[in-house]
């Protein structure tokens, strides 16, 4: 793997973005089995600032992972 396919499979599974199951329960990104430990610390570590800054720039301090799970919490509208 490239260096410049590391930093993309890294970006890829810090986002919010997760598949899931057939029962609708959330499933580790497929990109994160691809990494090794230090591509998974680097994308936990990214992951948590992306979330920090989300929050910062919402209205209501929610990030999108925040918002996922209330959405998932209230269902559908």
């Amino acid at each position: 793997m490239t260096d410049d396919e590391r930093r993309a499979l890294i970006e890829q599974v810090a986002g919010a973005w997760r598949p899931r199951g057939p029962h609708g329960e959330l499933r580790n990104h497929p990109g994160w089995h691809d990494l090794d430990d230090d591509g998974r610390r680097e994308a936990a570590a990214l992951a948590a600032a992306m979330r920090r800054l989300e929050a910062a720039l919402d209205p209501d301090g929610l990030s999108t992972t925040a918002k996922a799970v209330l959405a998932r919490i209230r269902g559908p509208r």
